[in-house]
């Protein structure tokens, strides 16, 4: 029985109780919560049920808790039922119901965390979205990884996720990266507002190579040749990068295309229709203030051309109208206005602003011995995903970007996430995988019959530090779907770093196979399953946060 089954038998059994005793049943909250005692002398788990609702229901909360746990004691899967203080109740669970979740995690294998909070809901996750001109940044980076780990775990919590790459290969920062290409094929110092580095010089020679004649006509077909065949090769560097980094995209929005296909005029057109655009000072502004946003924006300018805000509004649009139900924006740091914006923007058109979701990522900062390494594409000393990976590893980089909340600057220590200890965070829970892999292997070497664990005496299983481990692993459904729910799969990492540090309390205290000329006993095989439980668990979890789970190290 886990924490969410334990949730449900003590709402069903306050709703009998309750009837039994003729008070309002109405009064009892949708979900019970259930937690884990501090003290696990209280008990396996607690709810302050009795406590929420008693007054409501006409009683007194120890009362309610009484008949509570009166009621539960009954229950096969409940070993006791007691209470504390001025209402809560504390239960402990037969050993038979608790050694349950370890069956169900064999049995359940990879789709063990798996719920169905977003059945049948479509959401487009748009990341990265950085336009072609240069390697992507440890901002960038930041989002690559903890993109990809959110649509895992909503797809987990069965979403069916669009991961999505918005960009523009036209406008001001496409101009700069073009002059800079050119200024390199030509020897030239790099233009004061242009873009510096190797990858500036590599590209240039790549697009005469590619071109012999680049170099050749007026200044503005030179500026086309480089600017048309250096963002073909950037924008493919930046793809094999993301790629490498374990992070592939289902859609690639070219922005210019909301322009061609005539979205932005339509998108306009409805907004003039319904009234929501008016028109002061030669331009046209949306009545975004209407809608919470601090200011009206410009939509069409003065001069008759659109505001970058026309295609944001057309970009809103489009999501919607190709079925999804929410669309999720994940931006940088300084994008804090598009929250109101884009929601706005939303409303406005007659969509839920609700289904309109900005995320803002804070910064990244690289420290190698206790010195700050500094980043400037300008500069051309830009750090960018494949420093971060040759200097970590791919699954050292993304681990420590997902680990933390997006909401809080990150500093990320070369050395502690090169390092194979257990200061490391990947490195200690991929060990903790590794070493029940070992095991496993052994036991196998033993005899033991590893595809039939789930069928051990589990009830067996009544040593504390057995049981910590067990409520450890119930746990990890609810870990998801509240990571799906909030939008953080760093708790996903924080779980994983738990369990590990859960298992290797056990391991310690608890003999898992046979010792040399001992006889195998049936609580060998128990602990066992339970640690292979670990294993798959110690699996789904690096697997949502897109880390490998290696079987030796």
């Amino acid at each position: 029985m886990n924490p969410e089954d334990l949730s449900v038998l003590i709402k069903n059994t306050a709703a009998a109780v309750l009837t039994e005793h003729e008070l309002d049943a109405s009064v009892l909250p949708e979900t019970v919560t259930v937690e884990r005692p501090r003290n696990p002398e209280h008990g396996d788990y607690a709810t302050n049920l009795a406590l929420q609702v008693a007054k409501k229901a006409g009683t007194q909360p120890r009362e309610l808790a009484q008949w509570l746990a009166d009621a539960l004691a009954g229950n096969d899967a409940i070993d006791e039922a007691s209470i504390a203080g001025p209402g809560f109740l504390n239960i402990r669970l037969a050993a038979a119901a608790q050694g349950a979740i370890v069956a169900q995690v064999l049995n359940a294998g990879s789709e063990f965390g798996s719920n169905s909070t977003y059945q049948g809901k479509k959401i487009n996750l748009e990341f990265v979205s950085a336009n072609p001109t240069g390697p992507i940044h440890l901002g960038g980076t930041r989002w690559a990884a903890v993109g990809d780990s959110l649509g895992r775990v909503l797809e987990a919590s069965g979403a069916d996720v669009t991961r999505e790459y918005y960009f523009n290969d036209h406008g001001g920062q496409i101009d700069r990266f073009a002059r800079s290409l050119v200024a390199a094929a030509k020897g030239e110092p790099t233009p004061e507002d242009g873009y510096g580095g190797d990858y500036i010089k590599d590209i240039a020679q790549a697009v005469v190579e590619k071109n012999p004649s680049a170099l050749e006509g007026s200044d503005a077909e030179v500026q086309e040749n480089f600017r048309a065949d250096g963002v073909e090769m950037m924008f493919a560097q930046i793809k094999e990068s993301l790629h490498e980094f374990g992070v592939d995209f289902d859609v690639y929005f070219h922005e210019n295309s909301l322009f061609e296909s005539g979205a932005v005029e339509k998108a306009i057109q409805t907004l003039k229709d319904n009234g929501k655009l008016y028109e002061a000072e030669g331009a046209w502004w949306l009545k975004s203030t209407e809608y919470g946003d601090d200011k009206d924006r410009v939509v069409i300018k003065s001069d008759g051309n659109a505001a970058y805000i026309a295609g944001d509004i057309a970009y809103v649009a489009d999501k919607f109208d190709r079925g999804h139900d929410l669309a999720i924006y994940m931006l940088g740091a300084d994008h804090h206005g598009y929250i109101a914006r884009l929601r706005a923007s939303a409303q406005a058109l007659g969509y839920d602003p609700e289904a309109v979701e900005v995320l803002i990522g804070q910064m990244v900062n690289l420290v190698r011995d206790g010195k700050a390494v500094k980043m400037s594409k300008r500069a051309g000393t830009v750090i960018t995903l494949d420093d971060l990976v040759e200097a970590i590893g791919v699954d050292g980089a993304r681990y420590s970007l997902v680990r933390s909340s997006v909401d809080s600057s990150l500093d990320i220590d070369l050395g502690l996430w090169a390092s194979q200890s257990s200061d490391n965070p990947v490195y200690y829970v991929q060990y903790g995988h590794a070493r029940i892999c070992s095991i496993l292997r052994k036991a196998t070497d033993l005899g033991f019959d590893t595809a039939a664990l789930a069928d051990a005496p589990l009830d067996l299983l009544t040593h504390d530090k057995e049981g910590d481990l067990i409520r450890t692993l119930g746990e990890f459904p609810e870990v998801v779907a509240t990571a799906a729910t909030l939008r953080e799969p760093h708790r996903i990492a924080r779980y994983a770093e738990e369990l590990a540090a859960v298992f290797h309390r056990f391991y310690d205290q608890c003999q898992v196979l046979p010792k040399v000329g001992e006889e195998t006993e049936p609580i060998h095989s128990a602990r066992l399953a339970l640690a292979a439980a670990t294993r798959q668990v110690m699996a789904n979890a690096l697997t949502m946060v897109g880390v490998s789970a290696p079987e030796k190290m």
